[in-house]
């Protein structure tokens, strides 16, 4: 009896442990679907940069794996980033 007891309330918390896991899985998932939704709302523009400015880019976007645009969207954003910490 005594193990039975035992059992079920093990049965008991491991649902409930299992209950609250869905929960934060269901709010990461939510909070997923915002951010890319979010993303996929991203604005285009026209940039005109001289031609030796963008071979360097190229080059540095080649050695990070990166295309060129996704360089200049991690170089806007790194810039922005210190900006926000001064």
């Amino acid at each position: 009896m005594a193990d039975d007891r035992t059992l079920k309330e093990r049965e008991e918390k491991l649902k409930a442990r299992l209950e609250s896991i869905d929960a934060l899985e269901k709010e990461i998932k939510e909070r997923e679907k915002r951010v890319k939704q979010k993303e996929a709302a991203r604005k285009q523009i026209v940039l005109r940069i001289a031609p030796s400015l963008w071979e360097d880019i190229a080059e540095w976007a080649e050695e990070d794996f990166r295309s060129i645009n996704g360089q200049i969207e991690y170089i806007l954003s790194e810039a922005v980033k210190k900006r926000k910490r001064e």
